[in-house]
């Protein structure tokens, strides 16, 4: 007959470590997303992992070149010449006379452009919250780290040193 143990009453160190495995295991999807929609954003300047599509569109009433852009949300838009009533611009056209536009949009595929949006959600978007709460988590963890391994071990002094190489490290990147 096997002996019944006392149940043992978690103390702070294992309470921490059971709130820091738990919540980690849930983050875990969302850690991804943010990760990979962080370096889709070191890319945002360039055309990597965006694909071309071709748009050609009637405008309902004369646009003046110098609004054009604004119309097509082109940032950086800029009329190269105009000749014989068409307008060219870098990646395409407008004709005057029939209203056309034929221009050449770079945009991130539909999921990539959605964590995109997740990763720079402002105060007036649904998602935001969704930044706070991750945002709060990472922080949990940075906290609930220490409680992980007991004060005065080796490892616990080797953790504190790594913590301290990448404060220096995140500060020197902050401010050369």
């Amino acid at each position: 007959m096997k002996k019944k143990r006392a149940p043992i009453k978690p103390n702070l160190n294992m309470k921490m470590r059971i709130y820091h495995r738990c919540l980690g295991f849930f983050l875990a999807g969302i850690m991804a997303v943010y990760a990979i929609s962080g370096i889709i954003l070191i890319f945002r300047d360039t055309d990597a992992f965006k694909i071309e599509e071709q748009v050609e569109e009637v405008l309902p009433e004369q646009v003046p070149v110098e609004e054009l852009g604004r119309k097509l949300r082109i940032r950086d838009f800029k009329v190269d010449k105009v000749e014989d009533n068409v307008a060219y611009f870098q990646g395409g056209s407008y004709d005057m006379n029939t209203l056309t536009v034929k221009y050449t949009k770079k945009e991130l595929p539909f999921v990539l452009e959605k964590m995109e949006h997740l990763h720079k959600a402002k105060t007036g978007d649904t998602l935001f919250f969704l930044n706070i709460f991750f945002g709060l988590a990472l922080l949990f963890f940075v906290i609930s780290s220490f409680w992980m391994f007991f004060p005065g071990t080796d490892i616990f002094k080797k953790g504190i040193y790594f913590t301290l190489a990448g404060l220096v490290l995140a500060l020197l990147m902050l401010f050369i």
